[in-house]
């Protein structure tokens, strides 16, 4: 093989390791809920993980609808530094019969809006970064998983609906819903954090179960979110420093004289 061709074939593999690169932190790009799992009865803080993945505009707003076949009793919230928030509360289309009786009202969503800047910063998210917006609901239902599909607002009036349910398949939808997993397994691909046993889940309910706020698991973070993303990562960058290295080889010895390839 010659040496144009070496540094043809060095430059396709970096570039090849590029593209591994940023397809898992693309991927991992989602709203997401942690915990993902939860168990039935007990009152659970629930933290939306939001990163902006706009490279031109901000995150302004949030909106995460609660399920209301299977609502909770109560939501509270925990502040966010130049966040403002709202829990919704709507008459059910059907009420739903519990152990404390017949709900016919109960929380169906909950909106963060970005406030307006002051002192020269920006407001809300902005690209390259991520907010952690959590809630504490329950009692949770008992049934095998809920959806909480989550609406992402841009500066720029985009709005990304985050409302796919998982795939029948097991492949993840192209923009999957965040998925809260109680009597049902979540997917075996390493992702889930067990609520039990954690802070995050306590027996009966939360402080602020009067509709306060909340600090019970500020800023929870799955590790197992982002391990996954940073191996392949780690893995790409070796490959790309490898093809870089072929390549420069392949140039320092390439003939400063005689015929041309």
């Amino acid at each position: 093989m010659n040496t144009k061709t070496m540094a043809r074939a060095a430059t396709v593999s970096a570039l090849a390791a590029a593209l591994a690169l940023g397809a898992p932190l693309a991927a991992s790009a989602h709203v997401r809920v942690n915990p993902d799992q939860a168990a039935a009865g007990s009152y659970a803080t629930l933290t939306f993980k939001v990163p902006t993945e706009s490279a031109t505009a901000s995150t302004v707003k949030l909106e995460v609808d609660l399920p209301t076949d299977t609502p909770f009793g109560s939501v509270s919230y925990q502040p966010v530094p130049g966040w403002s928030v709202e829990v919704m509360s709507s008459t059910l289309a059907t009420p739903v019969t519990t152990d404390d009786g017949t709900v016919t009202e109960a929380p169906t969503k909950v909106i963060w809006t970005a406030d307006a800047p002051t002192g020269g910063a920006s407001a809300g998210i902005a690209p390259g970064e991520f907010q952690l917006f959590s809630v504490s609901a329950g009692p949770i239902p008992d049934t095998g998983h809920i959806l909480l599909p989550a609406h992402q607002t841009y500066s720029d009036g985009s709005v990304v609906d985050w409302a796919d349910a998982p795939a029948a398949s097991g492949a993840e939808p192209e923009n999957p819903a965040p998925v809260l997993y109680i009597d049902d397994a979540p997917p075996s691909d390493g992702a889930a954090t067990p609520s039990t046993g954690g802070a995050s889940v306590s027996a009966g309910p939360a402080s602020g179960g009067d509709g306060s706020a909340v600090t019970q698991g500020s800023g929870v973070v799955a590790a197992a979110d982002t391990t996954v993303p940073v191996m392949v990562a780690i893995a790409s960058l070796v490959l790309a420093a490898i093809a870089l290295v072929v390549a420069v080889v392949a140039l320092t010895r390439r003939p400063r004289g005689g015929s041309r390839a």
